[in-house]
């Protein structure tokens, strides 16, 4: 069974020619809404490569909540977790460029109400795999690392969006999964020692035993252990949208790892799945199926 404590948002995007500088204004050409949220992302992208997903989480009792749960509802994700607030639906204001880059703004809501207390309603449990990240009060998340750990169940952090203050529990996450950006502010904040990139994930591996997983866009997935690197391409594709690439990479690299695929194949997997996120606008509706992703890897082969 995969858990996932996180976020539930509602979408607002917009598509722009370019993106905006600061105090411009710009011309949109389209917009439409769509569920999202970091943790309902990779609960959808968990579920459509083939895991039984539970959902932990709240919305609130407005008219975005039903939307927002939508996908995760078509997709069977269990959402008995799922809690009202009195505070809005979580929402999150998206702008992409022509070029597929995109620019963020979210609003918390119902996100912050979702409580330490709440971990009882994932029933963790051993073999279990436990999906996090930072947009649900971070002592949540510390408290559901522990919990995980205490149950003997496998957690897998996703270090979005980068909170310095996050630094210190870091180390728990059996898997941490970070972007380029957010693992070299990490680096800084954790003292961690090397020359480049790839040194200062070696560091981290040794010095906290566990594994490091940093997606680099474009250029594919590093991964260290305390004994290997490891190195896994990604697809080329001309990207349309990038928004929940990481998203479906951490719902299907936390997928993997439940079915029993060693860590290159849970990567290779979650990286192709990440790719073709890239080719449809949205988070959850670019999400792909396991089908797509198996054949594209076949292909590949």
């Amino acid at each position: 069974m995969i858990i996932v404590v996180g976020s539930i948002n509602l979408d607002l995007i917009a598509n722009v020619d370019r993106l905006p500088g600061p105090g411009e204004t710009v011309r949109g050409s389209g917009f439409v809404t769509a569920p999202g949220g970091k943790g309902a992302n990779q609960a959808l992208a968990a579920a459509r490569a083939g895991a039984q997903v539970r959902m932990v989480g709240a919305v609130g009792k407005d008219s975005f909540a039903a939307d927002a749960l939508a996908l995760l509802k078509a997709g069977n994700v269990d959402l008995s977790g799922v809690g009202q607030s009195a505070a809005s639906t979580g929402t999150a204001l998206i702008l992409v460029g022509a070029d597929g880059e995109n620019v963020i703004a979210v609003v918390p809501g119902a996100n912050d109400s979702v409580l330490p207390a709440d971990i009882a309603k994932a029933f963790l449990k051993k073999g279990d795999v436990v999906l996090l990240q930072h947009e649900i009060p971070l002592r949540t998340v510390e408290a559901t690392l522990d919990a995980a750990r205490a149950a003997g169940a496998v957690s897998v952090l996703n270090t979005a969006p980068f909170l310095a203050q996050a630094a210190g529990f870091l180390g728990k996450a059996d898997y941490a999964v970070a972007n380029e950006t957010e693992f070299d502010l990490y680096g800084e904040a954790l003292s961690l020692s090397g020359r480049d990139r790839q040194a200062r994930m070696r560091d981290y591996a040794r010095k906290t035993g566990r594994v490091i997983v940093v997606t680099l866009g474009g250029d594919g997935v590093l991964a260290a252990t305390p004994d290997e690197l490891l190195a896994v391409p990604a697809l080329k594709i001309t990207p349309v949208d990038t928004v929940g690439a990481g998203d479906t990479f951490c719902g299907y690299f936390g997928a993997g790892l439940s079915s029993g695929l060693s860590l290159q194949q849970a990567l290779t997997r979650a990286a192709a799945a990440g790719s073709l996120a890239c080719l449809k606008p949205g988070a959850q509706p670019a999400i792909p199926l396991a089908r797509d992703v198996d054949e594209t890897l076949a292909a590949a082969r």
